[in-house]
């Protein structure tokens, strides 16, 4: 499997940190954004090709660049792709060696896999040892459903053009991530999503070519 990091993000919307691409047989094609996903267009889509060309370096490798940055360092996991591990299965003991490059840094991510009991296993064990990993649901019905785990924060893909703070049919509160929002806030100066503890779900409004084509279900809660 075929991992990049770059060291200081040219993305606005993260500021200038590390971020790292894993290649896209880490995707699980039962994902809700699977064909509509930004990373698939733009300059993204072609760095994330290169990605799965051989761009970058082996697993082994990316951990050892992990170790290595400076602690306190807050960074993201996966600008495109997801948790190691082809299509919806996560490598437990891949993703344990992250967690464990990870120690004294600040890095965080997102997950489409689904969570079965040994995904949510593994899952559990990262946000309990450093490595944030937000579930990432599709509806804010998956946000009640994925809360209900109680192993880790909880991020939600929303309508292109929502821009208020929800309630999901149970009560948890969904906040619009600020970067989305104000151009002063970035993933540096905000760190809402390397909280593993947190109890808000974020909400990210699509965005992307193919953002209007995005599904939602607030309608249907009457939200």
């Amino acid at each position: 499997m075929q991992v990049h990091l770059t060291l200081k993000s040219s993305n606005a919307k993260t500021g200038p940190i590390p971020v790292s691409t894993s290649e896209s047989s880490t995707c699980p094609k039962t994902c809700g954004q699977y064909s509509t996903c930004y990373a698939k267009s733009g300059p993204l889509a072609i760095h994330w090709k290169a990605v799965d060309s051989k761009r970058g370096t082996d697993w082994t490798a990316f951990c050892q660049s992990i170790a290595s940055l400076p602690d306190g360092q807050l960074w993201r996991h996966n600008q495109a792709g997801d948790l190691p591990g082809t299509d919806a299965r996560i490598d437990a003991q891949a993703l344990k060696a992250l967690v464990r490059a990870n120690r004294g840094r600040r890095g965080f991510t997102y997950t489409h896999k689904p969570m079965t009991t040994a995904n949510a296993r593994a899952v559990s064990h990262a946000n309990a040892n450093g490595l944030t990993v937000n579930l990432s649901a599709d509806t804010l019905a998956q946000v009640d459903t994925l809360k209900a785990l109680n192993i880790g924060p909880v991020v939600v893909v929303l309508p292109w053009d929502q821009t208020e703070n929800i309630k999901t049919a149970t009560g948890h509160t969904v906040v619009i991530c600020p970067a989305t929002q104000r151009d002063n806030v970035t993933c540096a100066s905000c760190k809402l999503c390397a909280w593993s503890e947190r109890d808000v779900v974020i909400g990210f409004p699509a965005h992307g070519s193919k953002k209007k084509q995005v599904k939602s279900d607030l309608i249907q809660i009457g939200a």
